[in-house]
C-alpha cells in the first residue's frame, strides 16, 4: 500500500537483512520487515534451484504454467525482497556470504538447530564478521534442551504444543487446521523478535543471538489451558470429551458452529448469559426454546449434546447471513461462517489495502496479502514482487560486494551463484 509518501520514509528504512530463511515461518517474518522498509536480501541455493525453500515453484498457480518462478505462495511471502544465489557448499560461496554478513544488520534463518553452524556460520563466526550483528534463528525446538536435534514442521509443532489437542471435536481425532498454522504464527513472533533486537542495538550498540522455538511460541497460544492446569489441576476438558466448539469455561451454552441452509454452510452462535438464551428463544420461536431444562446455563450445559442437536436442526433451515443478522439484532452474538475467499471481495478491506497487487515478471499482475496494520507516519509499502532466482546477483554481489561481471558470469557457469 502507498499513499504517495516516499518509500524511504518507511519505519525500517536503513535496516539491511541477510535472509536465509524459507517456507513460511522465516520468509513470512522478513516479509513484514521488507514491507516496512528494511532491505531484505533473500539468499537461495543455485545448485538445487532454490534449495531449502520447497515453496518456490509450489502451488497455487495463476494458470496452467509450472516452474520455479511461478509459485504463488513463494511470491506472496517474498514480496519486496532482493534475491541472490550462493552455493554454500563451495568456498567462494561461503566467502561471499561472509562479505554479505559484514554489510547487513540482521541475519535470519529457520533451519533445524545447528544446520547453519554446520555450514560454517555459528554465532561466533557471525560476530567475528560483524560484532553488532543481530542473528535470529527460528527452529522447531530451539538450540538447547532434549529436543533441540529434532526436525519439525508446522503440524508437528501444533501437536507437541497442545494446540492440536485443543482443536478436536468430540469422538474424533485432534483436528489441527489443515495447514501449518504455526508457520504463520511463528513468522509473527520472529518479526517481533527482530524488532526487539534492533531496538536494543539502537539503545546499546550491542547485537545478539535471538534463539527462537516455534513449539514454545505455540504453547503461548493455548489460551488458559496451561494456567488452569498449573493453578488448579483442571484439564482442558473432561477426558474423552474434547470439543473445541464449546466454551471451556463452563459459562456459555449454546456456544459453537451450527449448520445452515445449503451445502457446507455454517453459522457461529455464542450465548453468553441466560438473557442471550431468552433472546435466542424469541428469535427461534420453537417449543424447545421454552423448555425449562434450558432456562439456566447450568441446565443447558447439563444437556449440551441435546441442546446442540436442537439448535442445529433449527439453524439448518435458515440462510446463514439472514439468521446471523436476526440474532445480532436481538443482541445475541452470531456470525455467518465465511470462507477465506469470501473476504477478498469486501470493498472496505480492499480500501484498507489488504490485497495489494504486484507485477511479477513471470506470473504477471497478481494480488498478495497486505499487512493488517497501518502506521500513520511510516506505513508499509508492497509494490515489488518476490525475486526470481538470483535476480539481484549483479546488484548485490556486484554492486555491494564488488564482484565484477566477468567473475559473476564465471561463478554462474561453475554453479557458485
Amino acid at each position: 500500500m502507498t499513499d504517495g509518501r516516499p518509500v524511504g520514509d518507511r519505519a525500517l528504512t536503513g535496516i539491511r537483512v541477510c535472509d536465509l530463511s524459507g517456507q513460511l515461518a522465516g520468509a513470512g517474518a522478513t516479509r513484514y520487515l521488507a514491507a516496512f522498509g528494511a532491505e531484505v536480501i533473500r539468499v537461495e541455493d543455485p545448485a538445487t534451484r532454490g534449495g531449502w525453500d520447497i515453496v518456490r515453484g509450489a502451488p497455487p498457480f495463476v494458470d496452467e504454467r509450472r516452474g520455479i518462478e511461478l509459485g504463488g505462495c513463494f511470491n506472496n511471502y517474498n514480496v519486496g525482497k532482493l534475491g541472490v544465489t550462493l552455493n554454500l557448499r563451495t568456498e567462494r560461496g561461503r566467502q561471499l556470504l561472509a562479505e554479505l554478513v559484514r554489510c547487513c544488520d540482521v541475519v535470519t534463518e529457520n533451519f533445524a538447530a545447528g544446520v547453519f553452524a554446520a555450514m560454517g556460520f555459528p554465532y561466533e563466526v557471525l560476530v567475528a564478521l560483524r560484532p553488532d550483528v543481530i542473528y535470529v534463528s527460528n527452529s522447531g525446538f530451539g538450540h538447547s534442551g532434549p529436543y533441540a536435534g529434532f526436525r519439525t514442521w508446522g503440524p508437528i509443532v501444533q501437536a507437541c504444543s497442545g494446540l492440536a489437542f485443543d482443536s478436536g471435536l468430540a469422538g474424533l481425532e485432534p483436528a489441527g487446521w489443515g495447514y501449518s498454522y504455526m508457520d504463520h504464527m511463528g513468522a509473527n513472533y520472529m518479526a517481533m523478535a527482530v524488532l526487539a533486537a534492533v531496538l536494543h542495538r539502537q539503545r546499546t550498540g550491542e547485537g545478539q543471538w535471538v534463539d527462537m522455538s516455534c513449539t514454545e511460541a505455540a504453547m503461548t497460544l493455548t489460551g488458559t489451558d496451561i494456567l488452569a492446569h498449573t493453578a488448579n489441576g483442571r484439564p482442558a476438558r473432561a477426558p474423552r470429551t474434547v470439543h473445541s466448539n464449546r466454551s471451556p469455561t463452563g459459562t456459555m451454552a449454546p456456544h459453537g458452529i451450527y449448520p445452515a441452509l445449503g451445502d457446507d454452510e455454517w453459522i457461529a452462535i455464542a450465548c453468553r448469559s441466560d438473557e442471550d438464551w431468552t433472546a435466542l428463544g424469541k428469535v427461534a420461536g420453537e417449543r424447545w426454546a421454552a423448555d425449562r431444562r434450558f432456562a439456566t446455563v447450568g441446565g443447558r450445559l447439563a444437556d449440551e449434546d441435546e441442546l446442540d442437536l436442537l439448535v442445529g436442526r433449527w439453524t439448518g433451515g435458515h440462510d446463514r447471513h439472514q439468521l446471523a443478522e436476526r440474532l445480532r439484532c436481538a443482541g445475541v452474538p452470531a456470525a455467518a461462517v465465511l470462507r477465506p475467499a469470501e473476504r477478498t471481495g469486501d470493498p472496505e478491506l480492499n480500501r484498507w489495502g489488504m490485497w495489494p497487487a504486484v507485477e511479477h515478471p513471470a506470473m504477471g499482475r497478481v494480488a498478495v496479502d497486505g499487512i493488517p496494520v497501518h502506521l500513520s507516519e511510516s506505513d508499509w509499502v508492497i509494490e515489488e514482487p518476490a525475486p526470481c532466482l538470483g535476480q539481484h546477483n549483479r546488484q548485490v554481489l556486484g554492486g555491494w560486494l564488488g564482484v565484477g561481471d566477468d567473475k559473476l558470469d564465471e561463478l554462474a557457469r561453475q554453479g557458485g551463484v
